[in-house]
């Protein structure tokens, strides 16, 4: 595992949507930590350096408040409604002898065969929910699609996982697969009247009455 990120934190008194907003316009992200039987504590980190942890994937950190230092994981992330800014956090204590489940980012390594036979790449998984050690979770998932050829998939149970990581996804979940390209239909030419030309309008005529008819009134 790579070295875990250390964020120093401080306590953060009362709750409520104006005590975070003052806490976000001084460039600090609300949070709690819970968990290992303990009470949750409510505190306060930078938002720059935690919004980049959560960018590049990070899913362990140590929280630094005073003198105490407690590994947790990024457990819920909330962000504003276009998704740039980071709102609240909350992290779950954990122990390095612990295995946890998280999500994980796939990785597409290669080009696959079925692209050069007409076909399109697509991936409906984008992550992977993983059960792992604290200390094995990995950053990504990679998938080799070199081989994929048309109408090939591959499934969550053709990943190869890192030793003591399991997949927690349905096995039948199609990670990604490669499809015949959609065809779409040709437009219909609409009628070009011939030059000197002009086309008539139909003529309704109506039929004469008879003896036996009789107009209406």
């Amino acid at each position: 595992m790579a070295e875990v990120l250390k964020l120093v934190t401080q306590p953060r008194e009362g709750r409520g949507s104006q005590r975070a907003k003052r806490l976000r316009q001084k460039g600090l992200v609300p949070a709690v930590v819970y968990g290992h039987k303990k009470g949750t504590v409510a505190i306060a980190l930078p938002g720059e350096e935690l919004f980049k942890a959560v960018r590049a994937g990070a899913h362990i950190v140590n929280l630094q408040t005073g003198s105490e230092t407690q590994t947790a994981l990024i457990k819920e992330t909330q962000w504003d409604h276009l998704g740039k800014e980071l709102l609240h956090v909350d992290f779950a204590r954990v122990s390095a002898d612990e295995r946890v489940t998280v999500s994980v980012p796939l990785e597409i390594r290669g080009t696959a065969l079925g692209i050069a036979q007409g076909g399109v790449l697509d991936q409906p998984l984008h992550a992977l929910r993983v059960e792992c050690p604290v200390v094995s979770i990995p950053a990504s998932i990679r998938v080799n699609v070199g081989e994929l050829q048309m109408d090939q998939a591959i499934h969550v149970r053709d990943i190869v996982l890192p030793e003591g990581v399991k997949a927690m996804d349905d096995p039948e979940v199609i990670v990604v697969h490669v499809t015949a390209k959609a065809i779409e239909p040709e437009p219909v030419a609409a009628a070009v009247p011939v030059a000197g030309e002009t086309a008539e309008p139909e003529v309704i005529t109506r039929k004469p009455a008879s003896a036996e008819e009789p107009e209406g009134e």
